[in-house]
């Protein structure tokens, strides 16, 4: 069973690692049920099926779920998914909460972590194998190079923590970059408002898509002139706080709202 690249395929090949992701999930009180995304050959799945919840896995690659039903007889047949992760709709598969883990396939890792943001309310806790780069964006706070994009939208929701980084040696075949082992854990009290989500979002986007500019020139398009004078406007988008993002998004909020009371 050979890594297909067009799977973003490489298998974890140490045993130590694999039980310390397993371990990596800590919140069992808060749900009994768990995603695992491209188990592959299993190499995390046997420690997952030792732990004490429901463990159901969703795999891409037709020859590796023939793989899993072969050699997992404790996986239920209905408990392997066959199917691309980002095209299945969970809560098909999951009436209450449950948390999502694998050793990520590197090519949509960023689109998996966006999913499971979507699915925030049902999911408490996410733990796994990134792309070192990727998951030093998703914990790195203000003033670091790695702040940006994915790394705001994650925290806005999830409290995040690296937990371990893992060498090219440890996989079959080695990957050319280097893999990191991070925990998210739901927010007791989210940072952004679910009302106020969607335009959040709009305003980090548009903030790192100009990185190098002050955020009164990226953001003009969504402010008053008169408010893109304030301090705030006159920073760089690694400069800023969630707290400050979430104002920032209440300004735009604001300014719509009277520009169509005015229209009216």
């Amino acid at each position: 069973m050979r890594a297909k690249k067009s799977y973003g395929q490489h298998f974890l090949t140490n045993e130590s690692y694999a039980q310390r992701i397993a371990d990596a999930l800590q919140l069992l009180d808060q749900y009994d049920q768990v995603l695992e995304v491209g188990p592959g050959k299993g190499m995390l799945t046997k420690y997952l099926l030792d732990r004490d919840f429901h463990l159901k896995v969703v795999e891409a690659d037709p020859d590796m779920v023939l793989f899993l039903r072969a050699n997992y007889p404790n996986l239920a047949a209905e408990d392997i998914i066959a199917a691309n992760f980002l095209r299945v709709p969970l809560e098909e598969h999951f009436s209450g909460p449950f948390a999502i883990i694998g050793n990520y396939p590197y090519n949509i890792s960023s689109q998996i972590l966006i999913k499971t943001i979507d699915y925030r309310q049902q999911v408490p806790e996410m733990a796994g194998m990134f792309q070192k780069e990727v998951a030093d964006r998703v914990v790195a706070g203000p003033g670091s190079k790695t702040y940006g994009v994915i790394g705001v939208l994650v925290q806005a929701f999830y409290e995040t923590e690296y937990l371990f980084s893992v060498g090219p040696g440890n996989f079959n075949p080695p990957p050319k970059v280097k893999s990191a082992v991070i925990r998210l854990v739901r927010r007791s009290e989210p940072i952004v408002d679910e009302t106020l989500w969607p335009v959040f979002r709009q305003v980090v986007k548009l903030s790192f898509g100009q990185r190098r500019k002050m955020l009164r020139n990226s953001l003009k398009s969504l402010l008053s002139a008169e408010e893109l004078q304030s301090k705030t406007y006159q920073l760089r988008p690694e400069q800023i706080e969630l707290e400050q993002f979430v104002e920032i998004a209440q300004a735009v909020t604001a300014f719509r709202k009277g520009n169509k009371e005015t229209e009216n």
